[in-house]
């Protein structure tokens, strides 16, 4: 054999193992990454990786805040119900009823929380302005069942079921509204896309991501400094062997087939999920919309940065849907 073809057949030869090398790195990076998207029970030394993917700047007060509010929501008179998901998953959910409700409250909480700490902040607004409220908790988490989370792809059945629950429970005589927080919010638009009852009036969105596919990129490329594309289809491919749904299935695609009003919320310096996303889902919504955007405000923190206008915004969403 000649020289140079011997050299040539080694250099493809170390080149070709250190592709498969690379290869076999992406694909386990990729599917820690997916294990901390999607597992009821994260990886283990997932916290460094929580800590980078997390915006917030949270003070303590504010934290303090959050967890006394969260607190005190637990701690208040309500029912805890249980309903089957459409694939026989188990869901928990805490039924607050107001026998003065106007309206009726599915909420959503986010990625990796709990219900009272993403609502335990405005439970008090909904319950002084006559809302009955039905705090999810969604698949994957806290007392619900489910071995995977679904980035909103499940769980807008899920979202159904409650709305069904709630139905059944008021006689469907009462407004029923959707809220959610990230992925919650995430979780009541793609609901949007599904065919609802009719006294379903209207969607509340604060800061949705608007396809799974898309805040993962996000967050590898911005949070975590890493190159999506190399784990991109073995994301997609770990996504679907999870949970046998499309990663690009996305808001936008729910929303042109949304027939209630949406109002979307977002803070302008969310760095989790980027404002582009929401000026994304709104120009995509065919139905109704309104848009309240808050100057300032980091991941989930609309409603405290800025609490007077943002009530103010809902109670007009309301005025105007409720009948």
């Amino acid at each position: 054999m000649k020289k140079r073809t011997k050299n040539i057949l080694i250099t493809s030869g170390i080149a070709a193992a250190g592709i498969t090398v690379l290869s076999t790195v992406h694909r386990k990076t990729s599917k820690y990454f997916m294990n901390l998207a999607f597992d009821r029970d994260e990886p283990k030394k997932a916290e460094k990786e929580k800590k980078k993917i997390s915006s917030s700047t949270k003070t303590s007060d504010t934290v303090t805040a959050v967890l006394e509010a969260a607190q005190k929501l637990e701690n208040s008179p309500l029912e805890t119900v249980e309903i089957s998901g459409r694939d026989g998953v188990t869901l928990t959910g805490h039924w607050f009823y107001n026998e003065n409700a106007k309206r009726v409250i599915v909420a959503m909480h986010g990625w990796r929380s709990s219900w009272s700490q993403d609502f335990g902040i405005i439970a008090p607004f909904w319950q002084d302005n006559d809302c009955a409220v039905l705090y999810a908790e969604q698949r994957g988490q806290g007392a619900s069942g489910g071995d995977y989370m679904g980035f909103g792809l499940l769980e807008r059945y899920d979202c159904l079921e409650w709305i069904n629950w709630v139905n059944e429970r008021t006689g469907g005589e009462l407004p029923v509204y959707l809220g959610g927080i990230s992925m919650g919010a995430t979780t009541v638009l793609m609901t949007g896309g599904l065919e609802l009852p009719e006294n379903v009036r209207g969607i509340v969105a604060d800061c949705a991501f608007t396809s799974p596919r898309a805040i993962w990129k996000h967050v590898v490329e911005s949070n975590l400094h890493l190159p999506y594309g190399i784990y991109s289809s073995a994301a997609n491919e770990l996504c679907k062997k999870k949970i046998q749904e499309d990663a690009d299935y996305s808001t936008a695609d729910a929303l042109q087939n949304c027939d209630v009003p949406v109002m979307f919320i977002h803070g302008t310096d969310d760095r989790f999920v980027p404002i582009e996303m929401t000026y994304e889902n709104y120009k995509a919504c065919r139905s109704k919309k309104r848009l309240f955007v808050v100057p300032g405000a980091e991941h989930g923190m609309s409603y405290m940065l800025d609490k007077e206008g943002y009530e103010e915004a809902v109670k007009k969403f309301w005025e105007d849907n409720d009948k």
